[in-house]
């Protein structure tokens, strides 16, 4: 800690109307230094003027990106106390059909990004012996649904990879807590959209189009659970002396971990009647 005690807290996909700029003022709002990223600072204009706030563009597909910005907070403040891996791409398409070059870019940010992070700042941390990386996951990754393929595999890939980071970092003191959000309202289903308006015309899901796009706004439901709400519960955990490994809350957040534990083919039935298939 610097000399006035903050944990330092550097926040990856921050942009307004997000489940990262909700964390970002939830730290803030705890008395942490927040370092909030995004690809663009005009993405986070209400934060620009806010002296509890390090502004940094950063782009997680970018390893030079992630290095530079990771250097110059570790100049300002001299550590990471908390890394939050939230920066994130959803993705609608038919598996069978999907461009690999989508598939590939929604790797790029949800799974090679948060690895490009942890590789930044764990030495800085290590060599403290403390440390907190959170990675973002999706309750999707519990029970993937049709349509979201890619987007549910590059969670389920974190979720695994954050299992075996937190048993590889505890002989370093660091904390790696499971963050696991259900349905919170955001922009993402816009972000979805814009991304699935450059996807190819399909071919043999053609007559599925209408059931897809819809897929993208599927997390933002009238019962989809604020950010902000999502973000005082997962800041109150994330900031306790020993953290949960696995946090989850949301709307949704509970039928899903049921959904986990069922059976396939009584899964499978639900997931036909729900996307009429």
């Amino acid at each position: 800690m610097d000399s006035n005690g903050k944990p330092v807290v550097l926040i990856t996909g921050c942009s307004q109307g997000g489940i990262g700029h909700a964390l970002a003022k939830e730290f803030a709002a705890n008395d942490c230094l927040v370092v909030a990223t995004g690809r663009s600072l005009v993405s986070m204009p209400d934060l620009q003027q806010d002296s509890r706030f390090f502004l940094q563009e950063l782009d997680v597909v970018s390893a030079e990106s992630v290095n530079r910005v990771v250097s110059n907070v570790i100049e300002k403040y001299g550590r990471v106390d908390v890394l939050v891996n939230n920066a994130g791409v959803q993705c609608v398409a038919p598996l069978a059909e999907i461009p690999l070059s989508a598939l590939e870019r929604t790797f790029n940010t949800n799974f090679y990004g948060p690895v490009r992070l942890v590789q930044a700042v764990v030495p800085h941390m290590a060599s403290r012996r403390k440390g907190k990386i959170v990675n973002v996951g999706s309750v999707i990754a519990l029970a993937p649904t049709p349509w979201a393929g890619a987007y549910s595999a590059s969670k389920a890939a974190l979720h695994s990879l954050t299992d075996s980071l937190r048993l590889e970092l505890r002989p370093f003191g660091i904390d790696v807590i499971n963050v696991v959000p259900g349905a919170i309202r955001s922009k993402i289903g816009n972000s979805a959209i814009a991304l699935y308006n450059q996807m190819p015309d399909w071919k043999l899901y053609k007559p599925f189009e209408a059931k897809i796009r819809e897929r993208a706004y599927l997390s933002q439901g009238l019962k989809s659970t604020p950010s902000e709400d999502f973000a005082s519960k997962t800041v109150a955990v994330v900031l306790k002396k020993n953290p949960p490994a696995w946090f989850s809350y949301g709307h949704h957040s509970t039928a899903m971990a049921i959904m986990y534990h069922l059976p396939l083919f009584i899964r499978d039935f639900i997931y036909r009647r729900v996307f009429k298939f």
